[in-house]
């Protein structure tokens, strides 16, 4: 076996494609020269189409969770009210982020593998006339939930004043976002994911709606304060030090996506999706997310005692090197989670449900191995 191929099938990080691998060994430049400005310019530029926006996008050396950050710190004060929409972990890190900075969060709580419909939103919104902004997660990535961002959009829209804002960490780059046609007023992703580069930039774009909200806001923010990235931005720069090799591997990374074109990728993505789900049904193991809410990233599975789910986990490491993910908080330990994002097509999909099968046969757990494959096959070859 080959110790050092491992081979990851967790919902971030996601593999490099090797091509991106070079381009970040390219030699250092000076992040300050005009070659360099060029180059960070353009690459701001040819961001735009994966947010759907006309907006400038803004380049953060930091994690998803820097833009997630931004988003709040730039757009509230304390005391300020804001609604949270949370259907898993990191809807409730929008609201742990909001509560450290002072301002009121009210939380719309589904229970974990549901989405927040926009009915459910609604009425909330009745209840919460005095909301300056919305925080929704456009991918649910503890739990495989897709929220309906646009039909959220528009219940916002129709209700209230309040900005919309959306962290797409999970999925922007393989999914459908329109935010200027949708009226999202800030969208929030990372680098590690559908984008396929090592985690440490976060990218983030601003209605002018929102903007307007910015520009009269006092920022709690320094490193974060977007009005300084937007000023830096005008003269092709970062108001602090950028992650050159990052950019580097960016500029490929959408050379590569450019080459496949974003509606192939959204179909890529949703025949992978759709590949592992037929296959978790033909082996008796339930899926979290229904299906109209099923992410295109991320596929979580509830064995339902049917068999350990981290002794699994980790014969698929021991035995063929492949990671997959677990639960977070209440369900660390009862469920699991395959990503399909990025670097990942739907040969590999069948690699690691067949692992899983076999991993399956070695801890005892009941399993017709081959019934998988068979059915992501079937999927398949309906899409060649």
């Amino acid at each position: 076996m080959f110790t050092d191929k491992q081979i990851l099938r967790i919902p971030g990080p996601t593999p490099i494609p090797p091509r991106v691998q070079q381009a970040m060994n390219q030699p250092m430049m000076g992040h300050r020269s005009g070659k360099f400005s060029a180059l960070f310019a353009k690459t701001a530029e040819r961001l735009k189409p994966y947010f759907g926006t006309q907006q400038d996008v803004y380049i953060i050396a930091g994690s998803g969770t820097s833009a997630l950050e931004m988003g709040v710190v730039n757009t509230l004060q304390p005391g300020d009210e804001a609604a949270i929409l949370v259907s898993g972990n990191f809807g409730e890190r929008f609201a742990k982020i909001c509560e450290r900075y002072g301002v009121i969060a009210h939380r719309l709580e589904v229970p974990w593998g549901e989405a927040v419909t926009p009915e459910l939103l609604d009425a909330f919104l009745k209840e919460k006339p005095q909301v300056k902004a919305v925080f929704a997660t456009y991918c649910e990535t503890s739990t495989g939930v897709q929220n309906p961002i646009a039909e959220l959009a528009e219940v916002i829209r129709k209700q209230s004043d309040a900005l919309f804002i959306v962290d797409a960490v999970s999925c922007l780059g393989a999914v459908p976002c329109e935010m200027d046609a949708w009226g999202v007023d800030i969208v929030v992703t990372g680098s590690q994911k559908a984008f396929m580069l090592p985690t440490g930039l976060a990218f983030l774009a601003a209605s002018e709606r929102a903007w307007a909200v910015i520009e009269q806001n006092k920022s709690l923010a320094f490193y974060l304060d977007l009005k300084a990235y937007r000023k830096s931005l005008k003269d092709q720069t970062t108001p602090y030090t950028p992650a050159v090799s990052l950019i580097f591997g960016l500029a490929e990374v959408l050379d590569i996506l450019e080459e496949e074109g974003l509606p192939a990728i959204v179909k890529r993505h949703e025949l992978m999706r759709d590949m592992t789900r037929a296959a978790m049904r033909a082996l008796n193991i339930k899926l979290m997310a229904e299906d109209a809410y099923a992410a295109t990233t991320v596929t979580s599975c509830d064995p339902q005692g049917a068999f350990d789910a981290e002794a699994m986990r980790k014969a698929l490491t021991k035995h063929y090197n492949i990671s997959i993910a677990g639960g977070q908080q209440h369900l660390k330990g009862k469920i699991f989670r395959i990503g399909h994002m990025g670097y990942c097509e739907p040969l590999d999909v069948l690699q690691v449900i067949a692992a899983i099968e076999m991993s399956l046969h070695q801890i005892g757990a009941p399993v017709e191995l081959g019934a998988g494959v068979k059915a992501a096959q079937e999927v398949l070859i309906a899409h060649v």
